[in-house]
């Protein structure tokens, strides 16, 4: 099912972005075959709860010894793509690194993930996603006027520079390596891909474009506007408003009870601080659900700033089935959708080590050879 359906994918674990790429590929169809250690996770996670590991089929091999290693090489003979996430080097030094798995198989794709990408002054050394979304300009617009930036979670480092990042650039090179018979290394750095989704923005920034200028926090986008922000309810809870177009901000004035004649122009900065006080009074006169009730339906652009939990029952995702259950927990469904291959996330995550003896059998290993290496702790 999907339409990734003929592509193998061999996952040697790790954390946050080539979890989420292995993840995607899985939600897609592709058969992904996670290599995990006998020495375990370092944050071990409830199975049930571990979505990034939904759908794979998963081997434990220790790939410090000869005989796990001989078995990392020959699943690597019967596969479209690798992926690992050592810092630079450590495949190597491990003996699984591009030259000796392009040799076993010239058609994979062998994808690197990194923060750093795999040569520069900062290569070897340690980061995590705010480290990386900082060096790539990307922080310093997320933060408030006259406030200091904030990390969005590790989404844009991780999963969105990192994971999907990796995603796109593989399929590539297995798509290349499908029309011309060889493989290649794909260099995948969390720092890169931020830079490039801050692509965009960057044109703004030096346009001195109103809805991302050179000033964060003073813009339209970046919380600088009045209309485009968030706003505590009554309840203590939030709506989220984005009436950047003018017949959109008019209904959101007309669904506050608001006459444009006593206003300033929208667009007059000047006025926005003002104005986002005159829009924080209103708001705290209801409750989200109110709010929600005035707005929903129309293009005011004004949604309730839902809770993690909230999100599932909602009336819109409910319709769409954006979330799903398996094994009994709610989690986000697969996407995006298609219409000749549909995908859909029916397989949750099972423990390390329960297709190894699967595996090894799929890829010609006798029961016999099969028993020894699980004997001498190869694989387990």
């Amino acid at each position: 099912m999907g339409p990734l359906r003929s592509v193998r994918i061999i996952e040697i674990a790790g954390l946050g972005a080539a979890p989420f790429a292995g993840m995607i590929f899985a939600d897609l169809g592709a058969e992904v075959l996670l290599v995990d250690s006998p020495r375990g996770h370092p944050y071990p996670t409830d199975p049930k709860l571990d979505f990034m590991n939904r759908g794979k089929k998963r081997i434990t091999i220790d790939l410090k010894s000869a005989d796990g290693l001989a078995v990392l090489l020959k699943l690597v003979e019967n596969a479209d793509g690798l992926m690992e996430g050592f810092r630079p080097g450590t495949a190597e030094r491990l003996g699984i690194g591009p030259a000796e798995c392009l040799a076993r198989n010239p058609k994979l794709s062998y994808g690197r993930m990194t923060g750093w990408g795999q040569h520069g002054p900062l290569a070897t050394t340690a980061g995590h996603d705010i480290n990386y979304i900082a060096l790539s300009g990307a922080l310093h617009m997320m933060a408030r006027k006259g406030g200091k930036p904030t990390a969005p979670l590790n989404m844009l480092g991780d999963y969105a520079g990192g994971g999907m990042v990796l995603v796109y650039g593989m399929l590539s090179a297995i798509l290349d390596a499908r029309a011309n018979g060889e493989g290649q290394v794909v260099d995948a750095a969390m720092l890169d891909g931020a830079a490039t989704i801050m692509g965009p923005i960057s044109g703004g920034i030096r346009g001195d474009n109103i809805l991302f200028g050179p000033t964060p926090g003073d813009n339209v986008l970046d919380s600088g506007s009045h209309f485009y922000d968030t706003y505590e309810t009554s309840d203590g809870k939030h709506v989220a408003v984005g009436a950047i177009e003018p017949h959109f901000y008019a209904l959101l004035l007309e669904g506050l009870g608001l006459d444009p004649r006593d206003l300033p122009e929208q667009m007059d900065k000047v006025a926005w601080p003002k104005m986002k006080q005159v829009f924080a009074e209103v708001f705290r006169t209801k409750t989200r659900d109110e709010w929600s009730e005035i707005f929903d339906g129309t293009d005011a652009c004004v949604s309730p700033v839902l809770s993690e939990a909230e999100a599932g029952e909602h009336p819109h995702n409910k319709a769409r089935s954006t979330f799903t259950a398996i094994d009994g927990v709610y989690q986000h469904e697969a996407a995006p959708r298609f219409d000749k291959t549909p995908i859909a996330a029916r397989v949750g995550t099972c423990a390390e080590g329960t297709h190894t003896k699967a595996i090894l059998s799929m890829v010609g290993f006798t029961a016999e050879e099969i028993e020894r290496l699980m004997r001498e702790k190869s694989v387990a």
